[in-house]
C-alpha cells in the first residue's frame, strides 16, 4: 500500500468518524428534558427516571461490548464516589440483550456492579436518546429532570478516555449549584 493510499484512508476514516459525532450531536437533548422511562432491574425492581427528581442522575445507555464494559466500569467508581450524596447512578442495557445475557456480561466486569443495571428488551431508551449506533451514551440530568452533560462513546476527540473524574465533575458542578435547603 503506498503513502498516498494510507493517507486518504486515515482521511476517510477521520472524516467519517468527525460526521458520526455530528450526526450523534443532533440525536442528543443537551439542556431539555431527560426523556422519563420505566424498566425492570435485574434484581426485579421497577425503576423510573421520574423517581430520582432532586438527585442528579447519572444515567448510561449500553450495549453488551468492549467499551460499555469499560464505560460501566466508570459509572462504578462514579456510583462510589458520590455515596452519601443526592445522586443517582442507573446503568441500562439498552440493545434489548436477554436478562442472562446481560447478567453473564457484568460477570466479566473487574468490578462488581453495585449500581441499578436496567434491561430495556423494548430499546426504549435507545429510542428515547438516540441511541444504537452510538454507544456507549453517558448523561448527567440535574435535579429538575435537564440534561446538562452528555459523552458519546467512550472517548473524546482527542482519543482520551472520558473516565469517571470527568463525570463527578460534572455531578458535582450541579451539586454545588443546588439550594441548601435541599
Amino acid at each position: 500500500m503506498t503513502q498516498r493510499t494510507r493517507l486518504g484512508l486515515m482521511l476517510t476514516s477521520v472524516l467519517l468518524c468527525f460526521l458520526g459525532v455530528v450526526q450523534a450531536g443532533s440525536f442528543f437533548k443537551v439542556g431539555e428534558a431527560a426523556p422519563n422511562f420505566t424498566l425492570t432491574a435485574l434484581d426485579g425492581q421497577t425503576v423510573s427516571l421520574e423517581q430520582f427528581k432532586g438527585k442528579v442522575v447519572v444515567l448510561g445507555l449500553f450495549h453488551i461490548c468492549q467499551p460499555c464494559l469499560l464505560q460501566s466500569t466508570n459509572l462504578q467508581k462514579v456510583f462510589e464516589a458520590t455515596q452519601g450524596k443526592p445522586v443517582a447512578v442507573v446503568g441500562v442495557n439498552s440493545s434489548g440483550d436477554s436478562q442472562t445475557d446481560v447478567g453473564e456480561f457484568l460477570q466479566t466486569f473487574p468490578v462488581k456492579v453495585t449500581y441499578p443495571y436496567l434491561l430495556d428488551p423494548e430499546q426504549t431508551t435507545d429510542k428515547l436518546y438516540g441511541g444504537g449506533k452510538f454507544i456507549p451514551n453517558v448523561y448527567v440530568i440535574d435535579q429538575q429532570g435537564m440534561i446538562r452533560w452528555q459523552r458519546v462513546g467512550n472517548f473524546f476527540t482527542d482519543g482520551t478516555l472520558a473516565g469517571h473524574e470527568m463525570i463527578v465533575k460534572e455531578v458535582d458542578k450541579l451539586l454545588s449549584s443546588m439550594p441548601s435547603s435541599m
